[in-house]
């Protein structure tokens, strides 16, 4: 099943496909998937390990290609981006939170949730006051200069997130945010992602195989086997 809705939505997919090759196999990922995501929204996409859920982010938010298909993004085609334009729009309309946080050892909190604003051209002094603030929202005001060996799992997913918010991005996509932290952690991370969502309005579609996770989501769908299934 499909999963259209109406009015101007921020996210149209339309027939996505994506094979991998591996070798001498094909793998197919993802097998016509239909999908609308509206402004604002807050959606759980659920599944088992190898559903898709994964790949189907990576499609939303420019990081790979469908194999057959079409991702259209407020309006804007993104098959039709040179790479140096799909860049700019996975830094600048795009925030990513990975299950592994995926921060840079060497910076400190503050300089890895700068990074992003610093990769946009958003003046220093701008963007350290943005990344200390953001920190601060997420309950880290007081580790900016720690670097991630120093926080626990956490507390570098909350500066994951901190990260992936800085350039105020419309689309928020978190991948299995929760995968490596306990029950109470993965809560308190979920229920901050809720909590920023709803203050800022942005688009916020989790991908999760957690049934409590995607509870959280007004819109929860399911995949399976490379098709979306209503929840």
């Amino acid at each position: 099943m499909n999963e259209v809705t109406s009015g101007a939505p921020l996210v149209v997919a339309r027939g996505l496909h994506k094979t991998y090759d591996l070798g001498h196999r094909s793998v197919q990922v993802l097998r016509g998937v239909d999908l609308d995501i509206a402004h604002g929204s807050f959606v759980a996409l659920r599944g088992a390990s190898g559903a898709g859920k994964s790949t189907l982010l990576h499609l939303l938010g420019g990081l790979d290609t469908p194999t057959a298909g079409s991702i259209e993004f407020d309006g804007q085609h993104l098959d039709r981006l040179s790479p140096r334009a799909l860049a700019q729009f996975r830094n600048r309309e795009v925030g990513f939170v990975f299950q592994a946080y995926h921060l840079l050892p060497d910076l400190d909190a503050l300089e890895n949730v700068c990074l992003p604003a610093r990769l946009a051209r958003m003046p220093v002094g701008a963007a350290v006051e943005r990344g200390r603030r953001l920190l601060a929202r997420v309950g880290l005001g007081h580790r900016l200069e720690h670097r991630p060996a120093e926080l626990s799992g956490g507390e570098q997913q909350r500066v994951a997130i901190a990260r992936a918010l800085i350039n105020q991005p419309p689309l928020l996509l978190a991948d299995e945010p929760t995968g490596n932290l306990d029950s109470h952690t993965g809560a308190e991370i979920i229920d901050l992602l809720c909590g920023l969502q709803a203050e800022s309005g942005t688009t916020l579609v989790i991908a999760t195989h957690d049934l409590k996770v995607a509870n959280h989501a007004p819109r929860a769908l399911q995949l399976e086997d490379g098709q979306l299934l209503p929840a």
